[in-house]
């Protein structure tokens, strides 16, 4: 049912590089190469595709980093994951595209925040959050994968607030693809919301779907196990299941290390996660040889994640809605990425544990939650200690944080020890959660200039149940054939 063997013929005329081949977390599944797998996103068994091997960098190569563009260090770090999919200026021409509409020369700039503390600034791209960094990247590699096949692909995605918009932005106006994002009515915020609502483009379309960020993720996954369905609309996935965002996000961890004196000081990473993506990314890095001392998953209260990494548990409850909605999340799907490697790479003992997962819950074995606890570390912060750490940063940095970076600043100041700096991702623009801010200070912060004019555009939106039948009845009126 892997329909892109057959529409994306290999074309290794000049290509250059060694097969890089990708294998499922579940096991029962082909294994793919790059471009297979970037338009392919989630496996036929379920499962998750990761790197067969992880690619090493050297001591040598990382220092050879520094003082390099952004562009460049995402060339040297991205290369060996892509094999022979894309030629090296393609692959150049194809990231310069992808970073160009950034409002910050950096990319990523780093801001400190006190003595071994630094914020990395993940929010300077076209949707002012973190996830600009994969999708921009993604549209360019889906543009130049299906010009080249002259294929439609049809994308949908479910979103917490964050992913949708970076996706529409990334894919609206392309011309090989449609774009379908689910986010749950009434749990985003303003601005995420208008960000997917007022693009004119009729190649993309925002459906506010009854339910929570869960619903919306099932139903996705709902769509891709329909293999008549997938097949029938050629379904392709950009939410953080498919590798090449995961890859995407790896670069800063790079970039932000070298800055702060790697590879001849280790660092540390906070990163606020629901879904997990982010922060594996950092597994990644550190498993080419970016030497990371601590992982820090920093969560808020839907704590699912510090609750397992701290008692092996992994039972679902209820969403509790709060201000950092983008982790407003029970089912972690990159987490699996995790648990494979902590299992050994055990593909049979995952789709175990997520057949479990579908029954309400699983508990992790106690040498992979050794392994785990080899690599990350975690924390929970309340609604109100968000809050505080919003009016307390602001006091002592000048900094405004938005909720999710300021979760992420909290854990990452409890866990700084010694001199190993930590690095704190501040995964979106404070405008982007206005009220919340504003709450917490008295501020109201502004949107950049580019965007001022967000809350007069007009919006298209679709409300639709949670029902799977309709959902696909939806999407397959609506493509362009």
């Amino acid at each position: 049912h892997l329909w892109q063997h057959d529409l994306y013929p290999r074309r290794d005329a000049g290509r250059i590089g060694s097969p890089m081949k990708y294998i499922s977390t579940r096991g029962q599944a082909p294994s793919l190469n790059f471009e297979e797998v970037l338009l392919t996103g989630l496996a036929a068994d379920g499962g998750l595709y990761v790197p067969e091997t992880i690619p090493q960098m050297s001591a040598a190569d990382i220092k050879a980093l520094r003082g390099l563009s952004y562009e460049e260090t995402a060339f040297r770090v991205m290369r060996p994951f892509i094999g022979d999919t894309f030629t090296d200026d393609e692959f150049r021409e194809i990231i310069a595209k992808a970073y160009a509409s950034f409002g910050h020369d950096a990319r990523a700039p780093l801001v400190q925040l006190g003595p071994n503390h630094f914020l990395l600034e993940l929010f300077h791209g076209p949707t002012l959050a973190f996830k600009d960094f994969a999708m921009q990247l993604i549209g360019q590699l889906f543009q130049a994968a299906l010009g080249r096949s002259g294929e439609r692909v049809t994308i949908v995605g479910a979103t917490s607030g964050d992913t949708g918009s970076a996706a529409i932005e990334a894919f609206k106006g392309l011309d090989a693809v449609d774009v379908f994002i689910l986010y749950p009515h009434g749990r985003v915020s303003e601005v995420q919301r208008r960000q997917m609502t007022t693009p004119a483009e009729s190649n993309v379309h925002a459906l506010a779907m009854d339910g929570h960020f869960d619903d919306c993720q099932a139903r996705l996954k709902d769509m891709f196990n329909d293999f008549d369905f997938r097949d029938g609309v050629r379904l392709a996935g950009v939410n953080s299941i498919n590798w090449a965002r995961v890859l995407a996000q790896v670069v800063y961890y790079f970039s932000s290390a070298v800055s702060l004196g790697a590879p001849d000081r280790a660092v540390s990473f906070s990163v606020p996660t629901g879904n997990f993506g982010d922060i594996f990314a950092g597994y990644i890095a550190k498993q080419m040889g970016l030497p990371i001392d601590r992982l820090v998953v920093a969560t808020n209260q839907n704590d699912i994640l510090h609750r397992c990494l701290t008692t092996g548990d992994y039972t679902t409850s209820e969403v509790h809605p709060s201000i950092s909605p983008s982790m407003d999340i029970q089912v972690s799907s990159n987490f699996e990425r995790a648990l494979f490697y902590a299992y050994g790479q055990d593909g049979n003992a995952v789709g175990q544990l997520m057949d479990e997962l579908k029954q309400g819950g699983f508990r992790v074995s106690q040498g992979a939650l050794q392994a785990l606890s080899e690599h990350f570390d975690s924390g929970r912060v309340s609604e109100a200690e968000t809050s505080a750490t919003i009016t307390e940063m602001q006091a002592r940095t000048g900094e405004i944080l938005c909720p999710h970076s300021a979760i992420g600043a909290r854990v990452g100041d409890q866990h700084q020890t010694g001199a190993t700096p930590m690095i704190t991702l501040a995964t979106a623009h404070p405008a982007k959660f206005p009220d919340a801010v504003e709450a917490a200070t008295g501020y109201r912060p502004g949107l950049p200039n580019r965007m001022a004019d967000l809350y007069e555009r007009s919006e298209r939106v679709t409300r639709v149940n949670n029902d799977l039948s309709a959902l696909k009845a939806l999407v397959r009126d609506r493509i362009t054939r």
